[in-house]
């Protein structure tokens, strides 16, 4: 009976530090991806803090235009913001997101993360332009408000049990129909339907925190190498990053004080 009992304690001894080990190394994995995301918005904010610093000025000698809430604009301003150059900055970092998604699993880990760099970086260009539109203090209170609202949802999608795929995929669809709602009120120009869209834009991108946080997790694979688990790490991150920017773009529309 001693025997069978030794090989027993063993089994469970040896299946618990296995255990363990997969938990250190998701821990590791998942810290990684919200390194990556958080320097991600990091790189962003000082982008759009530094645009709108070369783009706008006090001084009417130096301005070339100034804007219906007396934002007055430098060269640089009126070129990224008022010049066709514009359409340059809102759709660069958009080629940029495809061709990560696209060509990832093909890249170096570093060629990978470089381009994400740059994708947070073409982001706060385009972002800049809150700054012609909100106060500051309303950007800086919706971003800490953002803040606290993905850090739970996101702990709620590590840690619930619950399988949230069927969520996410009901989501993904409500991410189609904002854009389509988006781009029909191009030409509408109704404030009811922006107000609709980004009502149902804090309630999707939300959700997908939750669900896209436990996709990445289980993303996980003890077993992959560095350059897998390099690229898997910057896709998850990249995806949570998106989340972020979604949410406090949409939150903003609705917490943000006007110029």
């Amino acid at each position: 009976m001693a025997e069978p009992l030794r090989n027993y304690q063993a089994r469970v001894a040896t299946g618990a530090r296995a255990d363990a080990a997969i938990d250190q190394g998701l821990r590791a994995y998942m810290l990684k991806v919200y390194n990556l995301m958080g320097m991600g918005l990091v790189i962003t904010g000082l982008a759009a803090l530094g645009m709108i610093m070369l783009a706008t000025t006090s001084d009417p000698s130096q301005a070339v235009a100034t804007l219906g809430n007396g934002k007055m604009l430098t060269g640089i301003g009126y070129a990224v913001f008022a010049s066709p150059l514009r359409w340059l900055v809102i759709f660069a970092p958009l080629a940029v997101v495809f061709f990560l998604s696209f060509r990832v699993h093909t890249m170096s880990v570093s060629a990978a993360q470089t381009a994400f760099w740059v994708y947070a970086g073409l982001v706060g260009l385009s972002l800049s332009s809150i700054f012609l539109v909100y106060t500051s203090a309303s950007i800086v209170q919706t971003f800490f408000v953002t803040a606290a609202a993905f850090g739970a949802l996101s702990l709620y999608g590590y840690t619930t049990r619950r399988d949230l795929t069927a969520m996410g995929s009901f989501l993904i669809m409500g991410v189609f129909g904002i854009i389509i709602a988006m781009l029909v009120n191009i030409f509408l120009q109704s404030s009811a339907l922006q107000f609709a869209i980004s009502a149902i834009g804090v309630l999707v991108f939300s959700g997908l925190t939750a669900y896209d946080t436990q996709k990445i997790k289980e993303m996980y694979f003890e077993g992959d190498d560095v350059l897998v688990a390099g690229r898997k790490a910057i896709m998850g991150a990249l995806t949570l990053y998106l989340d972020f920017i979604n949410l406090f773009t949409f939150l903003l529309q609705f917490m943000g004080n006007r110029d």
